[in-house]
């Protein structure tokens, strides 16, 4: 095993001292920033100069004042097809995406891990404020929250395997974000007040059913809202339009507030119901990755959360096939949201994730 490392830069500060932190250990390391779109693919004419630009120049900037060399590579490719097309086709379904933890697991740990090991780098290195132990007992790594409470993204890396594990280093996760910021600015780094990027990265403008209709190039057609029992109470704009708690923008006035309990893009129909109907306590979870053991035998008690800023419940998981897990929170949850993930701790420890498919 070597000490090369390539460090992902997406010219945010906290990227930025990763790699400085990184050269201060002696690895020889490469800065690389993954170009992710072209700017008409997200409607943004070709002569604009968007602020991805300027995120590589801060990268490239940062990259030659810790004096490693700084590549981009062109991943829009994979990002149009693992990233914007999931992120439509789930909207479409009646589900609501997180792209961040897509653009995690096929472009971050998986074709940048991919290059980096072809160019012969043994290591990945992010941002992330996150940990990675090894655990002697069960001979597998561990993903570990970071320590800034604030900060941190474990959430958001459940789908990591064993082998991307193995060779990933977050440099920030026993750090806080404020010493990541007094550490940019002593070195002068030019982002080291920068402001943390919020929001999706290829919407640059609109809504995201304004970016979904002009990417795929077409409206998506009025039906009905309607209540739990079926009564129709009114009509939607589109289902791309809503996402499950949504209570504004439905351009419906009734006496007490209603919000979005369903989407069904089989019918066409968005249910509307009273904030009491949003609570449920059980799901069932998809597409799993189980990080500290290979497998849940029988039922296992975990905090779980739905959303990457929840506070974890505690709940029972029970591994009901290779692929589906089914989670009973303690206490009914409010919104469960399918397409969102589920992510099992126990303690600080991440046990896995998945996507959730539905509820009961």
């Amino acid at each position: 095993m070597n000490n090369k490392a390539v460090i992902a830069m997406s010219g945010g500060v906290d990227s930025s001292v990763a790699a400085l932190l990184m050269r201060e250990k002696n690895y020889s390391c490469i800065g690389v920033t993954m170009k992710l779109f072209q700017n008409e693919d997200i409607g943004i004419s070709r002569e604009h100069t968007c602020c991805s630009l300027e995120d590589t120049e801060d990268a490239r900037s940062v990259a030659y004042s810790v004096g490693i060399p700084y590549y981009v590579f062109n991943f829009s490719d994979r990002f149009k097809e693992t990233v914007i097309k999931r992120f439509v086709e789930a909207y479409e379904n009646g589900a609501t995406p997180n792209p961040c933890i897509d653009c995690n697991r096929y472009l971050k740990f998986d074709k940048l891990f991919e290059r980096a090991r072809q160019i012969g780098f043994d290591y990945v290195v992010t941002g992330h404020y996150a940990r990675i132990g090894f655990d002697g007992e069960s001979g597998r790594y561990i993903l570990k929250k970071g320590i800034d409470e604030t900060k941190d993204q474990s959430y958001v890396l459940y789908s990591m395997t064993q082998e991307q594990l193995a060779h990933t280093l977050f440099p920030l996760g026993d750090m806080t974000k404020s010493e990541v910021r007094e550490i940019a600015a002593r070195h002068g780094f030019i982002n080291a007040e920068k402001h943390d990027s919020q929001d999706i990265c290829f919407v640059r403008q609109g809504t995201y059913s304004d970016f979904i209709e002009e990417y795929i190039g077409k409206t998506y057609p009025e039906g009905d809202f309607i209540t739990r029992g079926g009564d129709v109470i009114g009509r939607h704009k589109g289902i791309i339009r809503y996402t499950v708690g949504q209570r504004k923008g439905l351009g419906l006035s009734f006496g007490a507030p209603m919000y979005v309990c369903e989407i069904n893009p089989e019918t066409n129909t968005v249910v509307l119901g009273d904030e009491k109907d949003l609570y449920s306590k059980t799901l069932v979870a998809n597409d799993i990755n189980l990080i500290s053991i290979p497998e849940i035998d029988g039922k296992m008690r975990v905090r779980a959360k739905t959303r990457y800023r929840q506070e974890e419940q505690w709940a029972t998981a029970e591994q009901i096939s290779q692929t589906e897990l089914r989670i009973v929170f303690d206490e009914p949850q409010r919104a469960v949201t399918k397409g969102q993930a589920v992510v099992l701790y126990d303690s600080d420890t991440v046990v896995g994730g998945g996507t959730i498919a539905y509820k009961e």
